[in-house]
């Protein structure tokens, strides 16, 4: 049994990625869906893989998370979110090594319109979060440590490639 799976029962995604994915990667999507429900003000999510390719995300224009009711993301796609998280997170792990900070942990950037949200998971992947400009700071880091700590241990090679796979087949 995986961290994950203790006392959760996973919703199964609809729509072309709920297909053939295995036990870990629905409890994913599950985990990703349930920070994006259960915190007001957050517009997106995207987990991107140490070398910037998309993983899993909150897309609007994808059927996977039914009735959410969240804005679009940056430009209305995931991903351009994935995109700025990869860059966001190179940029930052650049500057602790230069400043001989150790490993990044967490990024966050305040805008007018809202906030972005950047932390590592221990596999050297990325959660990215674009926020409301209103939004509970406290609470969106706190769910977003939730899902990094639930994640870290199930998001091995094999089922980052699955994601990778499941990804590729809806775009």
């Amino acid at each position: 049994m995986t961290a994950i799976s203790r006392g959760a029962t996973p919703v199964t995604p609809v729509g072309p990625i709920a297909f053939g994915l295995s036990h870990e990667a629905r409890n994913l999507h599950w985990l990703l869906a349930g920070l994006v429900e259960e915190v007001p003000g957050v517009r997106s999510v995207a987990v991107v893989s140490s070398d910037g390719l998309l993983l899993l995300s909150s897309d609007p224009d994808r059927p996977a998370y039914p009735g959410t009711g969240r804005p679009e993301g940056p430009r209305g796609s995931t991903g351009d979110l994935a995109t700025i998280v990869a860059g966001l997170g190179s940029l930052t792990t650049g500057a602790a090594c230069l400043m001989d900070g150790g490993a990044v942990k967490q990024t966050m950037v305040a805008m007018d319109e809202g906030s972005l949200f950047v932390m590592t998971i221990s596999d050297g992947s990325l959660l990215g979060v674009h926020t409301l400009p209103d939004c509970d700071m406290s609470a969106v880091a706190y769910h977003m440590a939730l899902f990094v700590g639930r994640a870290g241990h199930v998001l091995t090679p094999a089922l980052r490639r699955e994601l990778r796979q499941s990804v590729e087949a809806v775009e």
